[in-house]
């Protein structure tokens, strides 16, 4: 049957399978957790050329700062600034609704998260050596432990340098976006493994958890997806309404991108027709390429909350309580690993893992506790990373006055022309 070649419909047979193999034969489904712990590997092995390159690819192919310095540094101020509520709407809703309390993680095999806490008291006393470690002493060293952060710093450098180069450094940014291809390659076929990882993952959790893991996990998933709407509708609606155009408007116009994004779990699938929408929106042409692509890197507004919520969630399972000033030092990490997500399906996952890489107070192990889960959120971050993108892209376009209003005024028009005629 041609749906059972639907990786998302794998996933859940794979899901079915393993609550059903974990609660019939529970000490057998805890030894399946190699299943997960094998994908983990394979995600963890591809984190960080991935990262590299696209930071890299970013900042490198804005071209000359000085030509597009303005626009450029407009559009990474705004990045920065939503990308921060992000963080912090997530931060703060996963706090109240606490979805990963009462996960007994203490029960796992060296399940001791002794380690973790130790070091979640000692970083608060820690700041400056954190921000000093930032700064790999060598670059090669920091690829071969994966050590992220020196990396990313690596990377910003990098990509900063090429920017600088304008025209020159063109063919090394056609060479990275190849070798970019070339891991996403790595990790599509990664990806195929996932129904398989989902399930031992699945049956570990339930053998191990019981039945009643299941609610945390839910609870997980519906506190991402309410707070994912409501940024959309309070935050972004708000941002477009302050400029001037209707956020339910916009996202009716770009419905069939949405659609494309939700079919594919991959906001990049509608990269091209939405930078054409854009364009007939009434945003200007240099704006559009510059703006949207970058944003791709530097403005993923549903990754972030998603990132945040799952790093809070594997916390609290852990038992791993964090300070409000180890909570502000995990959205500093965040604001640096998730530049380095792209918008495909699988991104979000390797990012968390590079995020819990950088920020050792929670165990990166966790994220085997989100494997039968994360596909479903997968769509809502590409969907919240698509209209975010867009609504930045006509902000920007405002700000610089190289918006057509008009342009803008006859697609509503058409749309509603459109309606009528069906």
């Amino acid at each position: 049957m041609k749906i059972l070649k639907n990786l998302t419909v794998q996933v859940i047979i794979g899901i079915i399978l393993g609550i059903t193999v974990g609660f019939l034969f529970p000490a057998f489904g805890e030894q399946l957790k190699v299943l997960a712990d094998v994908f983990i590997k394979l995600i963890k092995m591809v984190i960080a050329p991935i990262v590299f390159f696209t930071v890299v690819i970013g900042i490198g192919s804005m071209g000359d700062m000085k030509k597009v310095g303005r626009i450029g540094g407009k559009a990474l101020l705004y990045f920065e600034i939503v990308t921060t509520f992000a963080l912090a709407i997530g931060i703060l809703v996963v706090n109240i609704i606490k979805p990963g309390e009462g996960f007994n993680i203490g029960s796992v095999e060296g399940g001791d998260v002794s380690q973790y806490t130790t070091a979640a008291k000692e970083t608060s006393h820690g700041a400056i050596d954190f921000i000093v470690n930032i700064i790999p002493d060598n670059v090669v060293a920091a690829f071969a432990g994966g050590d992220l952060l020196p990396i990313l710093f690596f990377a910003v450098l990098f990509g900063l340098s090429m920017a600088a180069m304008g025209e020159k450094a063109k063919p090394v940014v056609s060479l990275f976006e190849k070798f970019t291809d070339i891991f996403f390659g790595i990790v599509n076929m990664v990806m195929k493994f996932s129904p398989i990882a989902a399930f031992g993952a699945m049956s570990y959790t339930i053998g191990k958890f019981g039945l009643d893991s299941l609610i945390n996990l839910g609870k997980l998933m519906g506190s991402v997806y309410i707070t994912m709407f409501f940024f959309i509708i309070l935050i972004l609606g708000g941002i477009a309404k302050f400029y001037k155009f209707n956020i339910f408007k916009f996202i009716a116009y770009i419905k069939e991108e949405i659609l494309l994004v939700l079919g594919t779990s991959s906001s990049e699938s509608a990269l091209p027709g939405m930078m054409n929408k854009l364009e007939k929106y009434g945003c200007s042409k240099p704006v559009v390429g510059l703006v949207v692509p970058t944003g791709y890197s530097f403005n993923l507004d549903g990754t972030a909350i998603y990132l945040s919520m799952a790093a809070m969630f594997i916390a609290q399972a852990y038992g791993i309580d964090l300070t409000i000033w180890q909570e502000i030092t995990l959205m500093g990490v965040l604001m640096l690993t998730s530049k380095g997500a792209a918008g495909v399906t699988g991104s979000g996952f390797i990012t968390l893992a590079a995020t819990l890489a950088a920020f050792p107070m929670i165990p990166v192990e966790g994220i085997a506790l989100l494997l039968g889960v994360d596909r479903f959120m997968s769509e809502a971050r590409a969907i919240t990373n698509l209209i975010g993108n867009g609504v930045a892209t006509v902000v920007i376009s405002k700000t610089e006055g190289e918006f057509d209003e008009r342009a803008a005024a006859d697609t509503s028009v058409d749309d509603a022309a459109a309606v009528g005629n069906r």
